[in-house]
């Protein structure tokens, strides 16, 4: 794999599905070979849009294909325990979209499949891989702000979302706080890790998924993070982190940005630019490079998305869950059958 190009299956066929090949394909050293779907009528328009060879009407024949080197999971979550396992137990490394899964227990089985079976797994989480939040954290790392005080994030979308769309759906993992609480989530742990306790309050639908959420997370070291998501409500989508000598601004679309601000006391603001060379901010290719990066060296997990902290995620957005009341109906169905 170190002197040959990657080659790719797509699991899926939906928007962000699209939007990963329409970059991976424009990426000299991949090859998207085979995409699937559970409709062949999908799955062979996917591949006449992108110029794919294969197009297959099943998950199982994508997993099955010794042709690819890794499989890109884009379903919505719900699926992605089945998806990601599936593919895992035939011996492909994973890609998967997040949330990585609908909660923490999933999550721990695919990393034991994956350790089991010495499979290279990754969440597709793009904002770790953008190379202005790794500017970011590695200030933050060096002590630009000083020890970190707090965070800030939050991602809202006006809707209104119909009850039948995939973001009200509690078969489909509905609610703000998968779809779009990951990214708050995700930030907050990518500058403090997990954190030691956490309060929550959501408002809830009728079909029982959180239309919008507010959390406060707290560590040990008296830090905190309040984080926001919603489905009825056009937010900044913007974060910051302050510490004790400083404090960093993220501009709207903060888990992709193009530059962020950093202020520090008794200085003039400065502003970090991204490079032009890295692409349009929506890029999703650095997710890609990383992952062909970490297979042509023989790497199980990337360092910039460890599944450690994967696992301290979903632990997390369990927990905000659990506070809020929202609780699908697939998880009740799995744990009547253990």
């Amino acid at each position: 794999m170190t002197e040959k190009k990657v080659r790719w299956g797509i699991l899926a066929t939906g928007g962000i599905a699209a939007a990963f090949t329409a970059d991976l394909v424009d990426l000299p050293d991949a090859e998207v070979v085979a995409v699937a779907s559970r409709s062949q009528e999908s799955a062979d328009a996917f591949a006449e849009r992108f110029g794919i060879g294969r197009a297959y009407g099943e998950w199982d024949a994508l997993a099955a294909d010794e042709d690819i080197d890794v499989v890109y999971v884009a379903t919505p979550h719900s699926a992605h325990r089945a998806a990601a396992g599936l593919c895992l137990e035939a011996g492909r490394n994973v890609l998967c979209e997040k949330a990585f899964t609908l909660n923490a227990r999933e999550a721990e089985e695919l990393v034991a499949l994956a350790k089991g079976r010495g499979s290279f797994l990754m969440e597709a989480m793009w904002m770790y891989c953008n190379p202005v939040i790794r500017k970011l954290k590695g200030l933050v790392a060096d002590g630009a702000i000083g020890e970190v005080r707090s965070v800030q994030a939050d991602f809202g979308l006006a809707g209104p979302f119909p009850p039948a769309h995939r973001l009200r759906d509690p078969l489909q993992g509905g609610g703000a706080l998968l779809d779009l609480g990951v990214y708050p989530v995700s930030f907050a742990h990518l500058l403090l890790g997990e954190p030691s306790d956490l309060t929550a309050r959501a408002v809830l639908s009728d079909e029982g998924v959180d239309l919008q959420t507010g959390a406060l997370l707290s560590w040990e070291s008296g830090a905190l993070a309040s984080v926001h998501c919603s489905i009825i409500g056009g937010t900044a989508t913007s974060a910051s982190v302050t510490g004790s000598l400083g404090r960093i601004d993220l501009p709207s679309g903060f888990f992709h940005p193009d530059h962020f601000v950093l202020h520090r006391d008794g200085r003039d603001p400065e502003k970090f630019l991204a490079d032009p060379a890295d692409g349009p901010r929506s890029t999703l290719r650095h997710e890609a490079t990383e992952v062909m990066r970490a297979l042509r060296a023989g790497e199980t997990e990337s360092p910039l998305v460890p599944l450690d902290g994967t696992l301290a995620v979903m632990r997390t957005l369990d927990a905000i869950r659990e506070r809020v009341g929202v609780r699908y109906p697939m998880e009740a169905a799995s744990e009547d059958h253990t």
